[in-house]
């Protein structure tokens, strides 16, 4: 299949089945270090970059305490409640910025990236709150829903991935099972691995929501020192023992990675994080700043980069510090982003990056992918040959966002079905 000639940065990896070393792949593959891996599986990234992934449609404003009644003279304006359900345009906001975050560092392959934002941390601490608050109602349940909201635009998505691998040549295996239900990493082709190498995403937060039930008990009984003792493990396996290159190791180094992150949203929810000291907080966050960033600078000859993505240790320490300011900023001061309302554009945007979350992290590597044969036909048009900077990587993102926003419309209305909500082009 010919798309265009492969871009700088890419990676090559071997040993996949179906796939013979020097078959052109995907297209475009950029900032992702590739691992050996086994029968269709490549070992993933510690971090890459996306998300994916299904949130609740909506966030439960806290309940404002009644003024005293005064005389009907004095009585000061009042205030409308929010009503019930109301979103949270702090979460909102991050949100958004975190997907926005991911699509720019899978098409420029900044290293930088993750240290400006890590956007997995934050995404992942944003889905902690969520999974604690909705663990108010019956587990099962709860756990019921996050599965139905997040498997049905998988398998949407999936169908096209894997038809397409099968077309170039895909001979799966019983690890197949893992496009069903994916505990672990589904498999596939080299050619393919741009769309399906994202997936470690959804495979870590099924695994936070099946053990969040136990995770919050665990959490309830001495929430700061579990807090702290959830980046033990990370420690662990890069001092102690390493896990193996396999899908089991892959999965179980990831959620060590951002068991933290989790557990800080739940640190949020049950209102820890506000009943802590400032000053306290803040040099917590800044000492684990500090040793994540060290590390990973002091350890680029050993990963070959800086890059956090590519260094779990680096990685969960740096996430640990900046989505603990960032959730305690939110918890101290109540910070809402209301202000967020009087700028309708603004506001709208968040709205569908919110209701649409997995739509654009499923969506947003094939986007890319389609990019470059795109630009590929601007070339044979000599007007755009010569005012459009084709060979931009600027230029690919911004058409890579258009395809974005035609996808939006044309596959997300399958998170509503999920979500058991009439369809609609947008939310």
């Amino acid at each position: 299949m010919s798309w265009g000639s492969e871009q700088p940065g890419q990676q090559q990896a071997y040993g996949q089945e179906g796939y013979e070393y020097g078959e052109q792949p995907w297209p475009y593959v950029q900032g992702y270090a590739q691992q050996p891996y086994e029968e269709g599986y490549a070992q993933q990234p510690y971090v890459q970059g996306y998300p994916r992934q299904p949130y609740e449609q909506g966030y439960a404003e806290q309940e404002q305490e009644q003024e005293q009644e005064q005389e009907p003279e004095q009585e000061p304006e009042p205030v409308p409640e929010p009503r019930a359900g109301a979103r949270d345009r702090y979460f909102d906001a991050l949100r958004a910025v975190a997907l926005v975050r991911v699509v720019a560092y899978h098409t420029f392959g900044w290293a930088w990236a993750g240290l400006v934002f890590p956007s997995m941390g934050v995404m992942f601490a944003l889905a902690g709150t969520l999974m604690a608050k909705s663990l108010e109602r019956p587990a099962l349940k709860v756990v019921r829903s996050r599965m139905r909201r997040l498997l049905p635009p998988f398998w949407f998505w999936g169908v096209f991935v894997v038809v397409a691998m099968l077309i170039h040549d895909w001979m799966p295996g019983w690890q197949i099972v893992f496009w069903i239900v994916p505990v672990g990493d589904p498999p596939g082709n080299h050619w393919g691995i741009q769309a399906w190498e994202i997936l470690w995403y959804l495979r870590t937060y099924l695994w936070f929501v099946l053990l969040s039930p136990l995770l919050l008990w665990i959490f309830r009984k001495a929430p700061i020192p579990v807090l702290l003792l959830s980046l033990v493990p990370i420690v662990v396996f890069q001092y102690g023992w390493t896990p193996p290159w396999n899908r089991f190791g892959s999965a179980i180094t990831d959620l060590a990675t951002y068991l933290f992150c989790w557990l800080v949203g739940f640190a949020h929810r049950e209102g820890v994080l506000r009943r802590l000291r400032p000053p306290s907080v803040v040099l917590a966050s800044l000492a684990a700043l500090a040793y994540g960033g060290w590390y990973a600078f002091a350890h680029q000859g050993e990963f070959g980069t800086y890059d956090l993505d590519e260094i779990p240790l680096a990685q969960a320490f740096w996430s640990a510090g900046f989505v603990t300011l960032l959730m305690y900023f939110k918890a101290y001061y109540d910070v809402d982003f209301a202000w967020l309302a009087r700028f309708k554009r603004l506001d709208r945007i968040v709205t569908i990056f919110n209701g649409r979350a997995v739509t654009i992290y499923l969506w947003h590597e094939i986007a890319l992918v389609l990019a470059v044969p795109l630009i590929d036909q601007f070339w044979k048009v000599p007007a755009f040959e010569k005012w459009l900077p084709l060979e931009s990587q600027w230029f690919m993102f911004g058409i890579g966002w258009v395809l974005i926003w035609i996808a939006i419309p044309l596959f997300g209305w399958v998170e509503d079905v999920a979500a058991k909500k009439k369809p609609k082009l947008l939310p």
